[in-house]
């Protein structure tokens, strides 16, 4: 009996060291402040605020599984949808259960499907490339989806042309570039806002201000954002040139690109196909996901066809297989996205009601664990300020930030907070007396940033 509850004392001890090293346990952000979600309709820009917890509620684990509680809703603010999407996003219960012990598909690559493929680290899903609408070549017009006739076969049968949904559903994401699908709120791409892209292809930040999961930064390795229905993590967009970590920051650049092609008779291997609609502004290059080819290159930081590669990063020091939220030169989406068309290991995450075996509960601790402050870059705008002064973290907050506002005296002013999730917070300075006032930023009660603002 007694070497039972040693042999018990030890597993356990196992698995809570092992939950302190083991990012797939301790990256997710958890709410612990009780932080609740927000959402804007179409034609009122103040946000409603909703009663559904943000972000993730408990991870647990075993030594084969973590367990993430997730309502689905971030910490920024969701919506408008403003294509005709009558859903918005709502709470989803269950656990997502993904493997703490990735491995590598050795097979024929398993194809991603629609519907949840990831996890991002504040509990909202990971879609692929597609939403649901597909090319009839029979009736020479698009099938499947709210609007549309149903494709030959119905739902989830391969089609020869499938619609890309960054390209086709635009105008339907909001500013953190999301949308739902029957209230299941998701990203299919890089889950920064639109207005902090280089070129903005989109103003619905402008008329819906909200902000994303983290905000590029091209001098830093991107945060871990996630992870794939493989168990393997999801970077954002830049990562070390060098598979070994070395070679300096650059973007990590996707290996597909659109096909010199004006008509659309066969895929990118040669295989002919029923017709899809000719190249034309209806129809561009890119509208489908068939309009894209892989090519190969030697170039360490030109992904894979499952968009990754195997490399060292600040959270694996001895190297992992890696996605990457790809974007193009100006920061916009690049196609496969995320994660695809095919998953690089061996798909078994899956989302469960119920936990049926013996797990520990994982409690983040209460300092700044997970922030790189020694690197955390703030933006304070605009300067000179009027009514308002925007407070911008460049990174990915795991833990709260709180935000001061002093005059020159050191007499404290303000406090607001940029939440978990989020990169943004805001000052009401329309009450102030036009000079010279301190911002500072603190996380886990240290002072990371400080800058002179001047308010008109």
């Amino acid at each position: 009996m007694k070497k039972t509850i040693v042999l018990f004392a030890f597993l356990l001890a196992g698995l809570g060291a092992f939950a302190q090293t083991n990012p797939a346990i301790t990256t997710f952000i958890q709410n612990t402040t009780g932080l609740k979600g927000r959402h804007y309709v179409n034609g009122n820009s103040t946000p409603i605020q909703d009663n559904v917890l943000a972000n993730v509620q408990s991870v647990q684990y075993s030594n084969d599984w973590v367990y993430v509680d997730a309502t689905g809703i971030p910490a920024y603010i969701t919506g408008p949808f403003l294509d005709g999407n009558p859903s918005l996003a709502t709470e989803q219960t269950g656990f997502f259960r993904l493997p703490l012990n990735p491995v590598q598909n050795t097979g024929t690559p398993t194809t991603t499907t629609g519907g949840n493929i990831g996890l991002f680290i504040n509990g909202v899903a990971l879609f692929d490339y597609r939403d649901g609408v597909a090319w009839n070549s029979n009736t020479g017009a698009l099938c499947g989806g709210p609007g549309n006739p149903p494709c030959p076969g119905g739902m989830g049968t391969v089609q020869a042309w499938n619609r890309d949904a960054i390209r086709a559903e635009r105008a339907g994401f909001d500013c953190a570039k999301a949308h739902p699908a029957m209230g299941n709120y998701h990203h299919h791409q890089n889950p920064s806002a639109f207005n902090l892209d280089q070129v903005v292809i989109s103003n619905i930040c402008d008329l819906y201000p909200s902000d994303g999961l983290y905000v590029i930064q091209e001098t830093q390795h991107s945060p871990l954002v996630g992870f794939a229905y493989d168990g393997f993590p999801i970077y954002g967009a830049y990562g070390f040139k060098n598979t070994d970590g070395t070679g300096g920051i650059t973007r990590m650049q996707s290996g597909y690109h659109l096909r010199n092609i004006t008509e659309r008779t066969t895929h990118a291997d040669g295989t002919d196909v029923a017709d899809g609609p000719p190249v034309s502004t209806t129809y561009p290059l890119g509208y489908f996901r068939e309009d894209y080819e892989y090519i190969a290159s030697p170039d360490p930081d030109v992904l894979d066809e499952h968009n990754g590669r195997f490399c060292v990063t600040p959270e694996y020091p001895n190297g992992i297989y890696c996605y990457f939220a790809t974007v193009d030169e100006n920061w916009n989406s690049a196609y496969p996205y995320a994660v695809g068309p095919t998953f690089y290991g061996i798909r078994t995450a899956s989302k469960v009601q119920n936990i049926n075996e013996a797990v520990q509960t994982y409690t983040p601790s209460v300092s700044a664990a997970g922030t790189r402050l020694e690197k955390l870059d703030c933006s304070v705008f605009p300067n000179p300020a009027g009514e308002f002064i925007a407070v911008q973290v460049g990174d990915l907050l795991r833990k709260n930030a709180e935000l001061r506002l002093f005059d020159l005296t050191g007499k404290l002013l303000q406090t607001t907070e940029i939440q978990a999730g989020s990169t943004i917070g805001y000052f009401d300075v329309r009450t102030l007396y036009a000079g010279v006032y301190l911002v500072t930023v603190h996380v886990g009660g240290q002072e990371v940033f400080s800058t002179k603002v001047v308010v008109e």
